[in-house]
């Protein structure tokens, strides 16, 4: 677990790719992030918003298994929350378009 402080997302974000390392983990974070972005999508086009707290309470466990049985560590949400909600739609993104590989 990191308490530095990180002047950017471009300094944290090695970081955070340091703490996702087993391909599983990734995996997970990959799944999670992609229900969540339906999840997203739904509330906006049904206008039901309480969906948004199910994005992101199914998005971050699905993570926090990786982290937890995978990782064996404590995730970044819990010291840098914000730029852990931007690592992981930067990591989804970089997988998706075949930068980030396992």
């Amino acid at each position: 677990m990191s308490r530095h402080r990180y002047a950017s997302m471009q300094a944290f974000y090695p970081f955070y790719l340091s703490q996702h390392r087993h391909p599983t983990c990734r995996r997970l974070h990959f799944i999670g992030t992609s229900i969540a972005a339906i999840l997203i999508v739904v509330a906006v086009v049904t206008g039901h918003y309480g969906w948004l707290l199910v994005a992101l309470l199914q998005g971050y466990a699905w993570a926090w298994t990786g982290h937890a049985f995978f990782e064996h560590n404590q995730p970044a949400t819990f010291t840098h929350p914000l730029y852990s909600f931007l690592g992981d739609w930067r990591m989804w993104f970089e997988t998706l378009t075949g930068r980030l590989r396992d």
